[in-house]
């Protein structure tokens, strides 16, 4: 399927790897000039010196933490005027509803709400000017159904989820749409980091671990940085602008719900 979205210029947050370098893949793929971030110039570099060579496209990297104003400064100044924004920053660290105190709200709040909302709120103009513009928030499944471990992420990713609600129905008669995708466990180092806690905790093997995990997957396994970046591209394609203030699940089936 030909997305129509080649030629144009996306902004791609931590996507050295991951599932933010899924989405970058499946962009230029299509035919997107990226810039892409990440916090590490080594890994960015050579993620994008391997979509250059792949697929052709302009890749312009900024190596710096984009959840920190200047790190906001630096990716804006090299981002004016993109068509598409995909953002995407690391959860904060999970524990118990006794644990958190109000500077670790905080911070959860400027990686995971603050942080999003200050790139759209750069962005957005130059978008609505030219009348097109797509913007996908990578979130979490846990603004379908709470991970109550990850008590910080829920409370963020919860309240960028209300201002998307409304954002994107503001913004949608100018032919620009904003939409969240909440990936469930793929096959990342997150899922590493999680099996590896699982195995030390319970003196099992990490094979053990990953299908124990797998097992509570309708799908009976670990989701792709691949396939979600094809879901990402197409959310962000010529073909998806009747979606408005959406949250896509990409979770195997894991979050057991009707709607």
């Amino acid at each position: 399927m030909d997305l129509g979205i080649s030629g144009k210029r996306a902004l791609v947050c931590a996507s050295s790897k991951g599932l933010g370098r899924g989405c970058a893949d499946a962009l230029a793929e299509a035919g997107v000039d990226l810039v892409m971030n990440a916090r590490g110039s080594e890994a960015l570099e050579a993620a994008a010196a391997e979509i250059r060579a792949k697929y052709g496209v302009n890749v312009v990297t900024v190596a710096a933490d984009v959840t920190t104003q200047d790190g906001q400064a630096a990716v804006l100044k090299e981002a004016q005027g993109v068509d598409i924004l995909v953002t995407n920053a690391g959860g904060p660290p999970p524990g118990m509803w006794s644990d958190w105190g109000r500077d670790d709200f905080i911070a959860a709040l400027d990686a995971n709400m603050l942080t999003p909302i200050a790139l759209m709120k750069a962005l957005l103009p130059g978008m609505i000017d030219k009348g097109w513009g797509r913007v996908v928030n990578i979130t979490s499944v846990s603004v379908k159904a709470p991970i109550a471990v990850l008590g910080l992420s829920n409370s963020a990713r919860a309240g960028l989820t209300g201002y998307v609600a409304g954002t994107a129905r503001q913004v949608a008669p100018n032919g620009v749409t904003i939409n969240n995708l909440l990936p469930g466990i793929h096959a990342t180092d997150r899922a590493v980091s999680l099996d590896t806690g699982v195995s030390n905790q319970q003196g099992i093997s990490m094979e053990q671990a990953k299908a124990n995990r797998e097992a509570t997957i309708p799908a009976q396994r670990y989701g792709t940085s691949a396939e979600f970046g094809a879901t990402c591209a197409f959310m962000c394609s010529q073909h998806a602008g009747y979606m408005v203030g959406q949250n896509i699940l990409l979770d195997g089936g894991a979050v057991n719900t009707t709607m």
